[in-house]
C-alpha cells in the first residue's frame, strides 16, 4: 500500500522561504516520475509542479515558475519542493503523488498526509 507524507510546512512572511518534503513508500519510488500539488483554502486542488524519474528534467505552474524548485533523492524515496519568494497566494496544502509522464497533472495514487503552508502578508 502507498503511502505519501509530506511535511516542512508551516506560516511565513510573504518574501520568505520553505521547503518541504515528501517521503514515499509502498512502491519503488525511482520508477515514477512525481509532481506536487496545492489545495489553496476554498478552491480546487492545482498542479504546481513535477520532477522525472532520474530527477534531471523539472515542469513547474507559470504561477510558480522562477520562484519554486523542485528535486528528488531516489535513495531517500522523497520528493522536495524549495519554495522562495513566497506569496499569500501561495497559502494552500502542500501534497506529492506519481503522475505519469504523458500527463502531469494527473496524480496516480490516493492522497495521503499534506502539509500546510500559511504566507502572511
Amino acid at each position: 500500500q502507498v503511502q505519501t507524507v509530506a511535511s516542512g510546512g508551516g506560516s511565513v512572511q510573504a518574501g520568505g522561504s520553505s521547503r518541504l518534503s515528501c517521503v514515499v513508500s509502498g512502491r519503488t519510488f525511482s520508477q515514477y516520475v512525481m509532481g506536487w500539488f496545492r489545495r489553496p483554502p476554498g478552491k480546487e486542488g492545482e498542479f504546481v509542479g513535477g520532477i522525472n524519474r532520474s530527477g534531471g528534467r523539472t515542469y513547474y505552474a507559470d504561477s510558480v515558475k522562477g520562484r519554486f524548485t523542485i528535486s528528488r533523492d531516489n535513495a531517500k524515496n522523497t520528493v522536495y519542493l524549495q519554495m522562495n519568494s513566497l506569496k499569500p497566494e501561495d497559502t494552500a496544502v502542500y501534497s506529492c503523488n506519481a503522475v505519469p509522464e504523458y500527463s502531469l497533472k494527473s496524480p496516480l495514487w490516493a492522497w495521503g498526509q499534506g502539509t500546510q503552508v500559511t504566507v502572511s502578508s
